[in-house]
């Protein structure tokens, strides 16, 4: 695959960032850019994918704006989700025509790049049959949503580095009842910085492609070199 650009966002709302993909999509189908990787941490969110069943939201719209939550409806794959502090937020938009034209093959390689990146902490990430995903003892610690147009990416994978898992108790995370879990909790004392850089990496060795850096990310150049 060509190199892509990364950028870190620091912390934006879901909105922002979802306004950010759609204008970089149509960017790269047009061929202006390069692929991209956006790096992100939400305020509190909630979000619905185009396959979500409104039976795996345990709260209404006005308890989660009591707890100051928002909640948006979008056009990624799966089901309800929830994104917040502590949660890195990988947003690829790579076009698969440099690459393969293959929706499964694209899945497995995120999973890949978050199994690598926990193997650097000494957890076994893995794989759990009929659930997109990646799980370390039986616990969700990435959850992975996409969508393609004319082979362009955008959404993509959130990793819980140090989140509160108890703001997911507002939802069944995808539809499944299966338990959740973090880096923190597994035992990692890694904060979001390191953990993205070694992401970076991860996603530069699957897909086989160089990382470039934005000179304006909080990702330092230096880190990364």
């Amino acid at each position: 695959m060509p190199d892509f650009q990364v950028r870190d966002l620091g912390r934006m709302s879901f909105g922002e960032a979802f306004g950010l993909q759609q204008n970089l999509v149509s960017q790269r189908k047009a061929g202006e850019i390069c692929n991209q990787l956006l790096l992100v941490e939400h305020p509190h969110v909630i979000t619905m994918g185009r396959n979500g069943h409104l039976e795996n939201m345990l709260a209404g719209e006005d308890l989660l704006s009591r707890a100051g939550i928002a909640f948006h409806h979008t056009d990624r794959g799966g089901d309800v989700t929830y994104h917040g502090p502590g949660q890195i937020v990988a947003y690829p938009i790579f076009d698969l025509k440099d690459w393969k034209r293959d929706v499964g093959a694209y899945v497995r390689s995120l999973e890949e790049v978050v199994i690598r990146t926990l193997a650097d902490y000494g957890f076994s990430g893995e794989r759990i049959t009929g659930c997109t995903g990646v799980w370390v003892n039986g616990a969700k610690v990435c959850a992975i949503g996409v969508h393609l147009s004319r082979w362009v990416t955008s959404h993509g994978l959130a990793l819980n580095v140090t989140t509160d898992l108890d703001y997911f108790r507002y939802i069944i995370p995808c539809g499944l009842t299966r338990p959740v879990t973090s880096m923190q909790v597994l035992g990692s004392s890694a904060g979001l910085d390191e953990v993205k850089v070694k992401l970076v990496d991860h996603f530069s060795r699957v897909f086989d492609s160089a990382a470039l850096l934005d000179q304006d990310s909080q990702l330092l150049v230096e880190t990364i070199a």
